[in-house]
């Protein structure tokens, strides 16, 4: 028991050192966008890029559907073709809204009991693309309604992730 306190109280007292000396930076706190109109965020969405993660692993050509509920969450239907036999892969779930003021924060499940964020931290003014992360930063997709996303655009979401605290270089881009 001594020894796992010890290590511990070790490992607490390195963390706030390191911090203070700047070999640990947190980002700042991840903003959103002000608000988010639901019913127009709703559809399909395509995904121009995304930080790697486990369960995309393999997927090509993402997209996001996103269709309400009569209780007020969402459906979520992921789909992409897998690179290796081109076969349609979906991952169906569900979402709600943590953050009724703004409705940019929300969580995702894909099974019970796991859930993640789900914040959306840019948004098109006309919802035509929208760029969603997690506070920690594990996590960040760039959303176009259309397959493809104009290089201008993109470039501008590129400098407001970075801003946020996203490295630019982890993005998957096409």
């Amino acid at each position: 028991m001594k020894a796992i306190t010890i290590v511990a109280v070790s490992a607490l007292v390195t963390s706030c050192v390191l911090s203070r000396h700047g070999a640990i930076s947190d980002p700042p706190p991840l903003q959103t966008v002000a608000h988010v109109d639901l019913n127009r965020y709703l559809g399909l969405w395509y995904e121009i890029g995304r930080y790697p993660n486990s369960f995309q692993k393999g997927c090509l050509g993402s997209t996001a559907l996103y269709t309400a509920r009569p209780n007020g969450e969402i459906d979520v239907l992921n789909s992409c073709r897998d690179e290796q036999d081109g076969s349609l892969r979906e991952a169906k779930g569900r979402a709600w809204v943590v953050d009724k003021a703004c409705n940019a924060r929300l969580k995702v499940s894909f099974f019970w009991p796991f859930r993640g964020d789900y914040w959306i931290i840019d948004l098109g003014q006309e919802y035509e693309y929208a760029v969603v992360g997690t506070p920690n930063r594990k996590y960040l997709w760039i959303l176009s309604r259309t397959p493809e996303m104009h290089p201008a655009i993109l470039a501008k979401i590129l400098l407001k992730v970075e801003k946020q605290g996203f490295v630019r270089d982890n993005l998957l881009l096409p």
